[in-house]
């Protein structure tokens, strides 16, 4: 007898608590920054607004967590939604962004986080300047994640059948993946200004390093699946990953957050309280079984990633408006949902004639 999944709203549950606890602080800050009841309310609404954004904006992000997921333990998803909840709100939207500006100013992160409260303005165009770094980091370890999935010799279903399985041969030449994103970084240098091209090429050569690294400790710790049964990859290999690619994708919402607001701590309520939906919403994902339900949705999602990485690194160079950004992966899983869901009815259409 198996045992029934919970109905999908329980998974959100948590997810409204934090959502009230985290306006209610957006709203003291607010009122301890303003001093009046309408900035404590324009506070809370832009926490809001922003928590929305990244919900929107992150759905690939959730759908590319559910295919580690779904290899990983009971024990490990759990600490994903509570220890990586707490790496996600506090570290990568608030204390990342403060060590950034502590690098970039060349001052303690004590001093950064200072400024963060006395100088909001002065801390938003320090980080800001550190875009192109940020782009270049993001981009190159985002841009090895889309092109390995897609440049695998071994890889039997195809979404846009004529270009993956052009991208499947390219695949069984040895690290092509590296060789590109190589190319692509070394030509953006060439367009950023001199002054920051070197930078940015050593930012985007950490970027892939960083994804090797955090690769190879997945296959170092990989274990025997006749000794462990359905535990395919270490769960803290997994975890680490998660979290790296949580932090390429939260560069882009981080710094354009600073249209809405300078202050930085309603940024990562705001960030945070989208980053615990998206969790959650990966959960449903993973537990529902939906990327198997849905046969195209992992392929939309590695489209995503691919174009978020062209997009932070193109970005670096001439500006691209968030909401672009948000649409083009948003256009990318709808699209491959609309392809799996026509499958699928295809797929029933023929099944009672190859029964008959």
């Amino acid at each position: 007898m198996t045992t029934p999944r919970p109905a999908t709203l329980s998974y959100f549950r948590g997810s409204f608590a934090l959502t009230f606890v985290g306006l209610l602080v957006a709203g003291g800050v607010g009122l301890y920054s303003t001093g009046t009841a309408a900035g404590a309310a324009s506070t809370v609404f832009i926490t809001a607004v922003l928590g929305v954004l990244e919900v929107s904006l992150s759905f690939d992000n959730a759908v590319v967590n559910a295919t580690v997921l779904k290899d990983m333990t009971p024990v490990w998803r759990h600490r994903f939604l509570t220890w990586g909840i707490a790496i996600a709100v506090f570290g990568m939207r608030l204390v990342f962004p403060v060590l950034v500006v502590s690098v970039v100013a060349r001052i303690a992160p004590w001093d950064a986080l200072r400024l963060a409260a006395v100088q909001p303005r002065e801390y938003a165009r320090l980080l800001t300047s550190a875009h192109a770094l940020l782009g270049a980091f993001g981009g190159s370890f985002l841009g090895m994640v889309s092109l390995r999935y897609f440049f695998d010799s071994d890889k039997d279903v195809h979404w846009l059948r004529g270009l993956e399985q052009l991208l499947a041969r390219v695949g069984k030449v040895e690290s092509a993946e590296l060789g590109l994103v190589l190319l692509v970084l070394y030509g953006f240098s060439r367009a950023v200004p001199p002054a920051e091209s070197e930078a940015f090429l050593v930012a985007g050569l950490f970027g892939i390093v960083t994804f090797i690294a955090v690769d190879g400790i997945a296959a170092a710790m990989e274990v025997d699946e006749v000794t462990l049964g359905a535990v395919h990859r270490a769960g803290a290999a997994s975890f680490l990953y998660l979290e790296v690619l949580d932090a390429s994708f939260s560069f882009d919402g981080v710094i354009g957050a600073f249209a809405l607001t300078t202050n930085p701590f309603v940024i990562a309520l705001g960030l945070g309280i989208g980053a615990i939906f998206v969790r959650s919403l990966t959960m449903v994902m993973v537990e529902h079984g939906t990327l198997a339900s849905y046969r195209f949705l992992e392929h939309g999602a590695f489209y995503a990633i691919g174009a978020l990485a062209g997009l932070m690194l193109l970005n670096t160079v001439v500006e691209v408006p968030e909401a672009v950004t948000g649409l083009v992966g948003a256009a990318f899983i709808g699209l491959s949902l609309w392809s799996s869901i026509r499958w699928n009815r295809r797929a029933a259409r023929a099944a009672p004639d190859s029964a008959a």
